[in-house]
C-alpha cells in the first residue's frame, strides 16, 4: 500500500513604501512539519531537524543557485508585488455608475426598479410617492454579481393602476453618493404593456424571465 507525502512550499516577499526595507520568506514544510528554510540576512538554507541537514549542506554548496534567489527575492519579487499592489488600488479606485430602468411583465404585475453594471457592489435602492418616502409593498433583490465583475440588484413595488394614475411615484437609486432617480407618472394600461407586441429593445431578460423597460 502506497503512503501519501505532502511537500508544502511557500514563498513570498515584503516592500515597506516609506523605508523601502524588503524582506522574504523560502520555506518547505513535509508531511506537516518544517524542513528548510531560507534566511535572507545570511542568505543560507537551515533547518530545523536532523533530516533536512544533507540538503541544506547540498543547497548552501550551490553558489549560482543562492546568488539566483538572492536576485530574486531582492528585486525580481519586489517589483512584482508592487505591480500588483498598483493594480489593487486601481481595482479599488474603479466606479461604474449603475443603468436604472423600470421593469413590469404586464400592467398588472409589480412594478421592478432594476440597477445593473455598477462597481462597486454599495447601492441602495429605494421608493417614492409624491417625493415621499415610500416603503409599504416593497421588496427588496439579493445583490447579484455579473459576468463582467460589475453587480445587479432589483427593488419590486406592488401598485395598482389606479394609484399609478393618482400619484407621482420614482424610484431613487444612491451609488458612490450620486442618486439616479426614474419616475412613472401614466397609468401603466395607457402604456400599451399588454400588446403583443414587444419592440425587442424594450425587453429585458432577469433570471431567464422577461421584462419591458417602462421608464
Amino acid at each position: 500500500m502506497l503512503a501519501a507525502i505532502f511537500l508544502i512550499v511557500m514563498y513570498g516577499c515584503e516592500f515597506d513604501d516609506q523605508t523601502e526595507a524588503t524582506d522574504g520568506f523560502h520555506q518547505y514544510g513535509y508531511d506537516g512539519e518544517d524542513f528548510v528554510s531560507l534566511d535572507l540576512k545570511e542568505m543560507r538554507w537551515i533547518s530545523p531537524v536532523p533530516q533536512g541537514f544533507s540538503t541544506v549542506q547540498k543547497w548552501n554548496n550551490n553558489g549560482a543557485l543562492l546568488e539566483k534567489d538572492k536576485h530574486y527575492f531582492s528585486t525580481e519579487c519586489i517589483e512584482w508585488l508592487q505591480k500588483y499592489v498598483q493594480y489593487g488600488k486601481s481595482s479599488l479606485k474603479k466606479t461604474v455608475s449603475p443603468q436604472v430602468s423600470l421593469l413590469q411583465k404586464s400592467s398588472s404585475s409589480p412594478v421592478k426598479c432594476h440597477a445593473t453594471g455598477f462597481y462597486p457592489s454599495g447601492v441602495t435602492i429605494s421608493w417614492m410617492r409624491n417625493g415621499q418616502d415610500h416603503d409599504e409593498d416593497v421588496d427588496l433583490g439579493q445583490l447579484l454579481p455579473n459576468e463582467d465583475g460589475t453587480f445587479q440588484r432589483s427593488s419590486t413595488i406592488r401598485v395598482t393602476p389606479e394609484e399609478w394614475k393618482n400619484n407621482e411615484f420614482s424610484c431613487v437609486v444612491e451609488h458612490q453618493g450620486e442618486a439616479k432617480t426614474s419616475f412613472l407618472r401614466l397609468p401603466l394600461t395607457v402604456l400599451g404593456l399588454d400588446s403583443p407586441k414587444i419592440n425587442p429593445k424594450e425587453q429585458l431578460f432577469i433570471n431567464k424571465e422577461v421584462y419591458r423597460k417602462i421608464n
